[in-house]
């Protein structure tokens, strides 16, 4: 059978003399295992389209259950960030949580959109990669099912919490005056009211919007480690990708 999509390469692993094992994520067909025979020789056609993090047309054959790559034409290679060891890390951690998330075969096309957006923030857009990070988690997270409440202390109610925190377990906030009412709620992270803000801008915005905040430092540092341990959090593992990246700086 022939199958012609649209994928990105998640994961690229060698394999025999000069093939490859991929991880593509696709739209319709989701995240699915290719050969890719040959890739790896001078003048391969396949060499172009079977590099990590690159999106391209693909033809496919499949035989079984086994897939096999047979055209890849580049649609997007974000050269811009692999010149840059900090966004080329970051763009790694983003492809192997998606890796992590995306079922085998399952349609997936917001998250395949989610990260082709990111990688396009990291590759053209001057913002600060810790707003691409926090957006991308926070909003992969709402994807697989993980959204938090944002809307109020989830013990008295108030819709502007003093002092606000998220508890990583519940995903729910609760304020100042309510501490130690949040009985097994297990550990919480702060978030200043302009982190809040953002957060509660980032589950409801558009798609393509989902950038078109600004935060002053501190508050973006928060809001970016609340989305980080949210996500380790509720994901119940790191990523090695992830321990590199912040390793660089």
């Amino acid at each position: 059978m022939r199958l012609t999509t649209q994928g990105i390469i998640l994961r690229e692993t060698n394999y025999k003399e000069a093939d490859k094992i991929l991880t593509v994520l696709t739209s319709e067909f989701g995240k699915r295992t290719v050969k890719a025979r040959a890739c790896r020789r001078k003048n391969s056609r396949l060499t172009a389209g079977s590099q990590l993090l690159v999106y391209s047309d693909l033809t496919l054959h499949q035989r079984g259950e086994y897939l096999t790559l047979s055209e890849a034409d580049p649609l997007a290679q974000f050269w811009s960030l692999r010149q840059d060891l900090e966004r080329l890390a970051l763009a790694s951690y983003f492809a192997e949580v998606t890796e992590h998330c995306a079922q085998e075969g399952e349609a997936c096309g917001d998250l395949l959109s989610l990260l082709l957006n990111c990688l396009y923030a990291l590759d053209k857009l001057d913002k600060p990669l810790v707003q691409v990070k926090a957006a991308f988690e926070l909003r992969l997270l709402c994807l697989m099912g993980y959204e938090p409440m944002l809307e109020g202390c989830g013990i008295c109610g108030r819709e502007e919490p003093e002092a606000p925190r998220l508890s990583l377990r519940q995903g729910l906030l609760h304020c100042a005056r309510c501490r130690g009412m949040e009985a097994g709620w297990g550990v919480s992270m702060p978030l200043s009211p302009a982190a809040l803000s953002a957060g509660r801008y980032l589950l409801a915005c558009p798609p393509k919007k989902f950038l078109s905040f600004s935060l002053d430092e501190e508050s973006l540092g928060l809001l970016g480690d609340t989305t980080e341990a949210f996500l380790m959090t509720q994901l119940e593992r790191g990523f090695r990708t992830l321990d590199y990246y912040k390793q660089l700086f």
